[in-house]
């Protein structure tokens, strides 16, 4: 084995895991044959478009409107396909909300709605209740992000500021039919934190989004105080209103990973799974699983098979400092920091929609040189932990993962190659 082979290993692996979530690849067998009537389709998230994509490829063109993340958008006959802002939500998700409520409010009971919702979701649909400006919910937005609040409990304080979050934009469709197919970006896959879960009730409450709010310290003006001073239109799961609704989750994170374990154990390596999903701060998942992997490379003898653990889930960050970074790259910072450059530990961490945190990078590998070359091009690992700043690191090094849009989301995956410590390369 070459040394730059277990990188290109690692690289390969997290391929197949995104390709195995490509709606390409896991609409046809989901989608029913196209009901006669009036049909719409409607849609938000990163891989929403490509949901759309693939939907006109079975039925042909379809009337509807679909909200993607900028760069996201694919070419439809009939289905409009919108671009907005994410994580932080803007102008262009709200405007294009409010026509999406509009059309599915002309639905009647011999209608058909297909929603299309993946991961993003939650800041593309963007519908402020009460007098909440969307200037106070995009700082909002932005106080959870930098709060290190898992995404469950961010979820539930923006159902509770929104009216299409939480069932709300299935309400808007009654009494029609609706059938939701979702691509799975949450720990656990719940439908109602995918996206929010614009079509699926929920039974939380104003005062749980108020209680996060205050657990994470986040002031917040009085439009949202007055908002969640009352019960909000957040449906219960069983609302009449989601009677006529089918929830159904066509791609998951174990799919994903499961594909890549059936890959390394082809190539004679034994697979381990942690879990797909796994949370908490990334800095501190990227010591535990590297401190993890050097007591198994310990007992390791010669002779034996590589080991891969494999991961998958959402990590948080809690933003320290003012650098560039994302929560894969800081898992593999911190992890890199842990290992000291061991011998024959390779690591990979990326999001699946190709995106980590807010930069345009999927993630980052890592091995033994990793900290060498860091001292070599003047950068600082503990001092770019620090001030969150792994993006940068791994930049100066040359080790960043950049995919592009991969048009869909089902989130992390983390991969670390353990060798016996015999099989040193050269």
């Amino acid at each position: 084995m070459t040394l730059s082979a277990p990188n290109d290993l690692l690289r390969n692996l997290f391929k197949l895991a995104v390709a195995a979530a490509d709606p390409a690849q896991t609409i046809p067998a989901a989608l029913p044959e196209k009901p006669a009537g009036r049909v719409l389709v409607v849609g938000a998230g990163k891989a929403s478009a490509r949901m759309a994509e693939i939907v006109e490829q079975q039925w042909g063109p379809s009337e509807g409107l679909v909200i993607t993340r900028y760069g996201y958008a694919r070419p439809c006959q009939g289905i409009e396909i919108v671009e907005a802002a994410h994580p932080v939500p803007d102008e262009a998700g709200a405007t294009a909300t409010s026509r999406m409520l509009e059309l599915l409010e002309q639905a009647g009971p011999d209608d058909f709605v297909l929603a299309l919702i993946s991961g993003g979701g939650s800041a593309l649909l963007t519908c402020p209740a009460g007098d909440i400006s969307l200037a106070e919910k995009q700082a909002l937005n932005e106080a959870l992000l930098a709060s290190g609040a898992p995404i469950g409990k961010m979820n539930i304080v923006r159902k509770h500021l929104s009216r299409v979050k939480g069932g709300q934009l299935a309400a808007a469709a009654w009494p029609a039919q609706m059938l939701t197919l979702m691509i799975s970006d949450v720990p656990g896959d719940d439908p109602a934190g995918i996206a929010s879960g614009p079509t699926v009730g929920d039974p939380g409450t104003s005062e749980d989004a108020l209680s996060i709010i205050r657990d994470y310290g986040i002031a917040i003006p009085q439009s949202i105080q007055a908002v969640l001073a009352a019960p909000t239109g957040v449906l219960p799961p069983d609302a009449k209103a989601l009677s006529r609704v089918e929830n159904r989750i066509i791609a998951a994170p174990s799919q994903s990973l499961a594909v890549a374990a059936i890959e390394a154990r082809n190539q004679g390596i034994e697979v381990r799974l942690l879990g797909d999903a796994l949370e908490g701060e990334a800095r501190d998942l990227g010591r535990q699983q590297a401190a993890h992997a050097m007591d198994i490379q310990q007992k390791l003898k010669p002779g034996d098979k590589s080991v891969l653990l494999l991961s998958g889930g959402e990590c948080t960050v809690t933003q320290r400092g003012d650098g560039v970074g994302g929560p894969n790259a800081e898992y593999l910072l911190s992890a890199a920091i842990t290992l000291q450059g061991a011998e024959g530990i390779h690591a990979l961490a990326c999001d699946t929609d190709g995106v980590d945190g807010a930069a345009e990078v999927a993630g980052a590998v890592i091995g033994p040189a990793t900290l060498s070359k860091a001292l070599a091009a003047g950068t600082d690992a503990e001092d770019s932990l620090e001030t969150n700043d792994s993006h940068s690191f791994f930049k100066a090094i040359d080790s960043q993962v950049v995919t592009g849009p991969t048009l869909t989301n089902v989130n992390d995956f983390r991969a670390i190659l353990i060798e016996p410590a015999t099989m040193i390369h050269d």
